[in-house]
């Protein structure tokens, strides 16, 4: 007698999607106590630093719009946004994006990983879109912290723009908004560059580190007076292009261009990490990656991308020199005056007069008449003058300037002293800021023609 024995199939497991990979990612990265740590910083410390900064007597007025923590709250978040582009930011995205690959290799456990999931492919998925995720809900707490403490602290007032114009609250709080969407590209080309050196590197230090290095770099070059194309052609740009949106009107081509350029090196970057990835030998134990292949698969195509940002950017705008010209800071000095004169005119109850009847012009020179008038530096200096309704003679006011090489600038009011030659006016409510006495401007650097 024969005896059929029917053989069931022992099911196998599936595929793990992307889906469910980046769950398990976004999970374990969460995990982290330092990750966790810099949650929970970057959600509380903003709003504690706004309302204690906004209540002392002495204000970061290095920094844009530190000079007016203490009369709105729509000044904090653009301080702490300065602050996060030149510092915080970089630093996030390599403690998340740079250590997202390399976290793997420490521990030796992508021998496992491979197991389970079964595709390179989609645990570079799920690793990136994880550590996006991390990253934009750090971006999140340091815009939405620094607002409430604010808003708490201050309270919802007016805020005067780079050109002296005054924003209402709601155009505060959207131009604030839009400026941290705007980080949200260079944040995600280092973000990307972080990726690019958790794969490239391996193990190693540095790649946690590239981020935070090629930020460095960028802001190194951004205080050199490099040309003006070159300075659009930085995937970092974009970090200080945002104060363009506070001029009216806005100066949306330098930031676009930023914008365009960080979002070109992220793609960039992010292929090239996964190239690296998919084509690596997981079954070589001792091999994490790093190598020669880190320099010539991943490094030089950035250094080729660089110098064609650069060949791009310089014919499409036409762009040459530094972009700071004599005329330009003229017109920048005076519509600004125009606008803060009106605005102490009012401080002191006085008759309302428009830019109009002012008819504010500036004189400027850079280094008295033996240096040319452009370029970026402190020895500028210039004469204001404006005429009042009824009144013959006209009105002069000097300011001593310096221009960093990024197109701002910190005007500092030399006389006369009813005017701006000191730091406080004397109103029927008591002893006020002075507008006049000091203002920071931004310059249009692509402009061949100043804006009024």
């Amino acid at each position: 007698m024969t005896a059929t024995v029917a053989v069931t199939d022992v099911p196998t497991a599936g595929r793990v999607s992307v889906a469910r990979g980046y769950r398990f990612e976004l999970v374990k990265m969460i995990s982290q106590w330092r990750v966790r740590l810099l949650v929970l910083v970057c959600w509380i410390a903003p709003a504690l630093f706004v309302a204690a900064v906004s209540q002392q007597g002495s204000l970061p007025v290095d920094t844009l719009f530190g000079r007016w923590m203490h009369a709105t709250a729509w000044a904090g978040p653009v301080v702490v946004l300065g602050f996060s582009g030149t510092w915080a930011l970089p630093l996030l995205t390599s403690l998340v994006a740079g250590d997202a690959f390399a976290s793997e290799d420490r521990l030796g456990t992508w021998r496992h990983l491979l197991v389970a999931v079964r595709s390179p492919r989609r645990i570079f998925a799920a690793k990136a879109l994880a550590s996006l995720t991390v990253i934009v809900l750090l971006v999140a707490g340091l815009a939405i912290s620094s607002t409430v403490g604010g808003l708490i602290a201050i309270g919802n007032h007016p805020l005067i723009g780079l050109d002296g114009h005054l924003l209402t609250p709601a155009d505060a709080a959207g131009k604030v908004l839009l400026a941290w969407v705007c980080v949200l590209a260079p944040t995600l080309a280092l973000a990307a560059i972080g990726l690019l050196g958790s794969v490239a590197l391996g193990r190693s230090p540095m790649g946690l580190l590239l981020p935070a290095i090629v930020a460095l770099t960028m802001q190194l070059a951004q205080m050199l007076p490099i040309p003006v194309a070159v300075r659009l052609a930085l995937p970092g740009y974009a970090f200080t292009a945002w104060s363009g949106l506070f001029t009216s009107p806005a100066q949306l081509g330098p930031l676009l261009i930023g914008i365009g350029v960080s979002l070109v090196w992220a793609v960039a970057a992010t292929a090239l990490a996964y190239r690296l990835f998919v084509r690596r030998d997981f079954t070589n134990l001792t091999d994490d990656g790093a190598g020669r292949r880190a320099l010539t698969g991943g490094l030089l195509p950035l250094v080729v991308l660089l110098g064609v940002s650069i060949g791009v950017v310089t014919p499409a705008t036409g762009a040459t020199g530094s972009g700071i010209e004599q005329e330009k800071v003229q017109q920048s000095v005076a519509t600004a005056f125009a606008h803060l004169y009106r605005l102490q005119t009012k401080q002191l109850n006085r008759p309302d007069v428009t830019e109009a009847q002012l008819k504010a012009t500036a004189a400027c020179t850079k280094g008295g008449d033996q240096v040319a008038a452009q370029g970026a530096g402190n020895d500028w200096r210039c004469v204001v003058t404006w005429h009042l309704p009824d009144v013959e003679a006209a009105g002069t006011a000097v300011y001593q300037l310096d221009v960093t090489p990024d197109g701002r600038y910190v005007a500092d009011g030399d006389g006369p002293k009813e005017v701006n030659g000191f730091f406080l006016v004397r109103t029927p409510q008591g002893d006020a800021p002075n507008p006049l006495w000091q203002f920071d401007a931004k310059l249009e650097l692509l402009s061949a023609t100043p804006k009024e």
